[in-house]
């Protein structure tokens, strides 16, 4: 199999069209190249956009909530875990329930 080179224009314009929304097989097939190597080149292009990013745009601030937030989301943590609680419960005097009325049913 014959390698070839394709000039950076050439690719650009590539990657560009497919921006555009066309499909990557339809431009592969357009242009008689390996979808593959089509691929190749948007993930290349994809690192190169993020290495040109702003470094102050890559960072991520995290969250930090305030006493108070803290306290709601403790007390709704709690609340939710006694549901749960609940429902299990609630669920295993059921299935007990189902073996004395049907004992030939298995549970897992």
């Amino acid at each position: 199999m014959r390698s070839t080179r394709y000039t950076k224009e050439f690719k650009e314009m590539v990657i560009e069209e497919i921006k555009q929304g066309a499909d990557v097989a339809q431009v592969a097939r357009k242009h008689e190249i390996s979808p593959k190597t089509v691929y190749n080149w948007l993930n290349r292009a994809k690192h190169k956009d993020w290495e040109n990013t702003d470094p102050s745009a890559k960072k991520t601030s995290s969250y930090v909530p305030t006493p108070q937030e803290f306290r709601q989301l403790e007390t709704e943590n709690e609340r939710l875990k006694r549901i749960l609680g609940d429902k299990d419960l609630e669920i295993a005097i059921l299935r007990d329930l189902l073996k004395k009325t049907n004992p030939g049913y298995r549970t897992k």
